[in-house]
């Protein structure tokens, strides 16, 4: 049986289409563990119009996201777990698609799939998957910090199936973060163990507002940089370390990618430093070093037209 973790917060508006998308899967050997993280809206109400024996709602005070799928983890009753967040969704087969490549591939800690972006219109893009390491249908991600430095995060939350053993080993999610706790969730795992990945695109990943280069992100960065310091620490303990290190890199980019946003200026310089501290060729920081030095209008006029 997989267990299928939901951790919810004022997602009323989505929460219906998203359990209806795992009730729909053509693999039906499955528990929907729902956590709800303190919702305020009728979320919760949403969830209770589902008959189905297989739900269970769980409560909690609000705690945020990573302890909402902590709780879901400690809940689960199956060996594998599926995460879900609650305005995503899955195509039909995502479910056997998952299982499938547990079976073939049972040593793997993580199973993941390929996934698509949908905006507020509607409009449906491909990710961009660089560096795959196998030519077939599935296989291996034996190069994974190195993939996901160049290319959309082969390893996003709404695609991923982990060993709930392998989850639990690690601690689950980090608390206390508010951006990024799921990269070095998968970054830990990836050090102690290997991904299967299929190619299939099955997972559907719902992009806000905030998703939008010219809005402003969905969170704040947090300060300190939790994240960032506990990628350096995994340094010690992978032996790929130039991959490794230029995955650092990569996040100190999305870092300054934020910072700009927010128009902060010394911390994006900063951010771009740091990038080509681990990887001295990471080019592709290099522009949001000068976007910060210019004057306010001109920044926005430049990465709007980007």
């Amino acid at each position: 049986m997989i267990s299928v973790v939901i951790p919810l917060y004022n997602k009323e508006k989505q929460i219906a289409h998203t359990l209806q998308s795992v009730f729909k899967q053509t693999f039906q050997d499955f528990e929907v563990v729902v956590v709800d993280d303190g919702s305020t809206d009728s979320s919760v109400a949403e969830v209770e119009k589902f008959s189905d024996s297989r739900i269970r709602l769980i409560h909690q005070k609000n705690a945020g996201v990573a302890a909402a799928r902590n709780r879901g983890i400690e809940e689960a009753k199956g060996d594998l777990i599926a995460f879900l967040d609650a305005d995503d969704e899955w195509k039909p087969e995502y479910l056997v698609t998952q299982y499938l490549l547990s079976q073939k591939y049972p040593h793997c800690l993580i199973y993941a799939c390929n996934y698509e972006f949908q905006n507020l219109e509607g409009k449906v893009t491909p990710t961009i998957i660089r560096k795959l390491p196998f030519t077939g249908e599935d296989g291996i991600l034996s190069n994974y910090f190195e993939m996901a430095s160049c290319s959309h995060p082969p390893l996003w939350t709404s695609a991923v199936m982990v060993k709930t053993q392998a989850i639990q080993a690690i601690g689950g999610f980090p608390l206390g973060i508010k951006s990024g706790e799921d990269l070095l969730t998968w970054a830990r795992l990836a050090v102690k163990g290997e991904i299967a990945y299929s190619k299939e695109v099955e997972a559907i990943y719902n992009l806000g507002e905030g998703y939008v280069l010219t809005n402003l992100p969905p969170r704040r960065q947090d300060k300190g940089d939790p994240v960032g310091k506990e990628l350096v620490k995994l340094l010690s303990v992978y032996p790929g370390k130039m991959a490794l290190k230029r995955y650092i890199s990569h996040w100190h980019k999305m870092r300054a990618s934020v910072a700009i946003r927010y128009g902060e200026k010394i911390e994006t310089m900063k951010e771009v430093l740091r990038s080509l501290f681990y990887y001295p060729f990471n080019m592709k920081v290099i522009p949001f070093f000068f976007l910060a030095m210019l004057p306010k209008m001109v920044r926005l006029f430049i990465i709007r037209q980007y």
